[in-house]
């Protein structure tokens, strides 16, 4: 049980860390990332945090 509360901890700060990262990289007046690269691999990882952050909820419900 303790486990998966740390991962759950982890996974919220990754997800927490990695959208403010892709909101400054973002540029609003073009509609661009600064980073193209780096904006896809950000993007990926905070997908897959947030899935696992849904699916670790509803398993505990």
């Amino acid at each position: 049980m303790e486990k998966k509360k740390a991962l759950t901890f982890t996974f919220s700060v990754v997800a927490i860390i990695l959208g403010v990262t892709l909101f400054k990289q973002f540029d609003f007046k073009n509609l661009k990332f600064e980073n193209t690269g780096l904006a896809i691999i950000y993007a990926i990882v905070f997908i897959f945090s947030i899935y696992l952050l849904i699916k670790n909820s509803k398993n505990k419900q």
